[in-house]
């Protein structure tokens, strides 16, 4: 179930909460290999599952950025905002990627809100994301997210 924020005046009261979770989401190869093509990295560990099997994940994996380009997407599902004239993405302040996304499992994305700042006609939030691959015990992507709201 998703948080609904009315207006950029209702963040501050969720700083320091857990806004919830996405559903879980399957990466598939051939999404794997639309995102190759896109950015031009073809790395056998991510587009060759022949070879990957006898690679250090035992099968073709996402990339990590993949994984990261799926944040604004999931997090849609996690944090609705209503009574804004525009929401932007303003940038990350950190990202890791602890442990890879086998091709075939599936995402989920869980948010946290850490700060908000007034900026000239908004706000400018922080929100710590974690994606985790579904029977992994470690993250697969950990990231703290800048957006800005409009009114």
């Amino acid at each position: 179930m998703a948080t609904t924020v009315h207006g950029i005046d209702a963040f501050s009261d969720l700083v320091g909460q857990h806004l919830g979770h996405s559903d879980w989401h399957l990466v598939d190869q051939a999404q794997v290999d639309l995102f190759a093509d896109a950015t031009g990295d073809h790395q056998w560990i991510h587009v060759d599952p022949d070879r990957a099997k006898s690679g250090p994940f035992g099968g073709t994996i996402a990339h990590g950025y993949l994984t990261l380009s799926l944040a604004p997407v999931l997090l849609g599902e996690v944090l609705h905002v209503d009574g804004i004239s525009l929401g932007v993405n303003y940038g990350c302040n950190k990202v890791r990627f602890p442990s890879p996304v086998p091709v075939g499992s599936r995402l989920r994305l869980g948010a946290t809100l850490v700060s908000v700042e007034e900026v000239a006609g908004g706000v400018q939030v922080v929100l710590d994301l974690v994606l985790e691959t579904e029977g992994s015990s470690k993250p697969s992507c950990v990231a703290q997210v800048v957006y800005r709201y409009y009114a």
